[in-house]
């Protein structure tokens, strides 16, 4: 997809960080937006910021609900005329190991970051069928093949992105829909702050560590949409964690690992068992 303007795109977790800047920047590319999130507050002020965008619509949906997305889709349906493109970029975090994360905290993580997306494809592909070219993005991780310590709920939900996003590219080869998987890095969002069980500390580690801005990421997927990018890689930090494991996947794991101990160290001042 060469050009946005005049195409409608619909925008799962609008309300801040990649989706809100994905929302300005498509705006400015001249594609109508109909944005979707849970925090209707946040949703509104994307909404505010979207002044360029010929028309732009906002949906309160849970994306982890399959009837909500379901009526979002028919809702964008019918004020759109139709869908080009579905971006289902909406997730949460949960920083616990899997032995102390409980049974609601993997199902919260995996109902918005992985059946969130599995909804979203599933009610807006029968609309993208319907145009002469569309494309369906789906955000996942750098923790879809490089799992982090104290991440498992996260972990499992964005490994399952990577392969749903895959097995759609290899059922739509033929087809008029496109597909993209993304991979972000670290990205200055609010998704540490917004996690379960997550201190202050680390959440500011987290910013501290995250080399890409929501801007840049937003520009990197847009361009890796409009090139047809199957894997779209965010920030120097995912680029450097894919090269690593395609040469040393247990090294690298090793590696993590390793990372993750030392921290617990620093924190404990007193060595890990």
């Amino acid at each position: 997809m060469k050009d946005f303007s005049g195409k409608v795109v619909a925008l799962t977790g609008a309300a801040s960080g990649i989706g809100r800047a994905l929302a300005v920047r498509l705006g400015e590319e001249g594609a109508d937006l109909a944005l979707g999130d849970v925090d209707e507050a946040g949703l509104n002020e994307t909404a505010k910021l979207v002044d360029r965008s010929p028309k732009v619509t906002t949906h309160v949906v849970d994306v982890g609900d399959r009837h909500a997305v379901e009526a979002f889709a028919l809702a964008v349906e019918r004020r759109h005329g139709g869908v080009d493109v579905i971006v289902n970029n909406a997730g949460v975090g949960c920083v616990a190991t899997v032995e102390d994360a409980t049974y609601e905290d993997f199902d919260w993580v995996i109902g918005v970051n992985l059946w969130g997306v599995i909804h979203g494809v599933k009610a807006f592909l029968p609309l993208l069928r319907k145009r002469p070219e569309a494309h369906i993005v789906n955000v996942a991780s750098v923790n879809s093949f490089l799992p982090f310590p104290t991440s498992g709920p996260y972990n499992i939900s964005k490994s399952g992105v990577e392969a749903l996003s895959e097995t759609l590219m290899e059922e739509l080869s033929d087809t008029n829909v496109s597909v993209s998987c993304v991979y972000p890095g670290g990205v200055k969002t609010n998704i540490s702050r917004n996690a379960r069980h997550t201190s202050d500390e680390e959440n500011v580690e987290f910013e501290r560590r995250a080399m890409a801005t929501p801007d840049q990421a937003a520009r990197r997927i847009i361009r890796g949409i409009k090139k047809d990018r199957k894997r779209i890689v965010v920030g120097v930090d995912a680029k450097l964690m894919v090269i690593a494991r395609r040469l040393s996947p247990l090294g690298t794991l090793r590696l993590v690992t390793w990372g993750w101990r030392r921290t617990l160290k620093g924190r404990s001042g007193h060595p890990t068992p």
